[in-house]
């Protein structure tokens, strides 16, 4: 996919292979890994959380591990460094993180620098936390213009918005949220939702189950996305209007 920003742009709201057999000596059985998720020949969905982790972060990825989930993260570099042990435990339940700047000031209003900046320090809180960097952007407010797809170029890294919202920081209700998150949900829809709002932890259990009765994979939006061959710069889903 070639780069589609040629002139400003400023968008509003809008993460089967098999274990070797274990020595002839022991006397388990041999376990296999969960096979890989063909997303053109199944409905996958992403779940991706905003502005984390946020305090509930917790029981979120004890849902999410419960029923076999997976999501995308795009953490705040302040919250990367005030909370580490849930972005390490992100990584190792096979969780995808993103970056969302440090302190989620809009990047159409910033100069270059302290845009890298944020960029950079939000690179560093995650990577000492657990050990891997952010392989995607999402700008904070889903706002980007030229500066912002040439900085995420330098950083190798796609500008991932979403296809929907669950509207869960307006409604903050879990019945409200489960609903539209049902509503806007279709086959490789990326949603986003916020860990920091409680009613959105509450609701995810019944909204996971229900995706999964659908016939959904829960996945992350690098699976999602797979097909569309994503260069750095790159913005996904392009807005109306940029379309090839």
């Amino acid at each position: 996919m070639s780069r589609q920003l040629s002139s400003l742009l400023a968008i509003a709201a809008v993460c089967v292979t098999t274990l070797a057999p274990l020595p002839a000596q022991a006397a388990t059985t041999p376990k296999k890994k969960a096979a890989a998720v063909d997303c053109e020949q199944v409905k996958c969905i992403a779940l991706t959380f905003d502005d984390g982790p946020g305090k509930y972060a917790g029981t979120l990825l004890d849902t999410l591990k419960k029923y076999d989930a997976k999501a995308t993260f795009f953490l705040e570099g302040q919250y990367a460094k005030s909370r580490p042990q849930y972005v390490k435990r992100m990584v190792a339940e096979g969780h995808e993180l993103g970056n969302h700047s440090y302190s989620h000031p809009d990047f159409t209003k910033s100069e270059p620098g302290a845009i890298r900046n944020e960029i950079q320090k939000t690179q560093d809180a995650v990577k000492k936390a657990a050990g891997v960097e952010p392989k995607l952007l999402r700008p904070p407010y889903g706002l980007a213009d030229l500066t912002v797809s040439d900085i995420a170029e330098e950083y190798g890294m796609p500008i991932i918005l979403w296809t929907a919202g669950s509207e869960d920081w307006s409604s903050k209700n879990v019945e409200a949220i489960k609903k539209k998150t049902l509503e806007v949900a279709k086959p490789g829809g990326i949603i986003l939702m916020h860990d920091w709002v409680k009613q959105t932890v509450d609701a995810m259990p019944s909204i996971v189950k229900s995706l999964q009765n659908k016939g959904y994979h829960l996945v992350t939006v690098s699976e999602v996305v797979k097909g569309e061959n994503l260069e750095p710069g790159d913005i996904y889903p392009l807005p109306a209007g940029w379309e090839n």
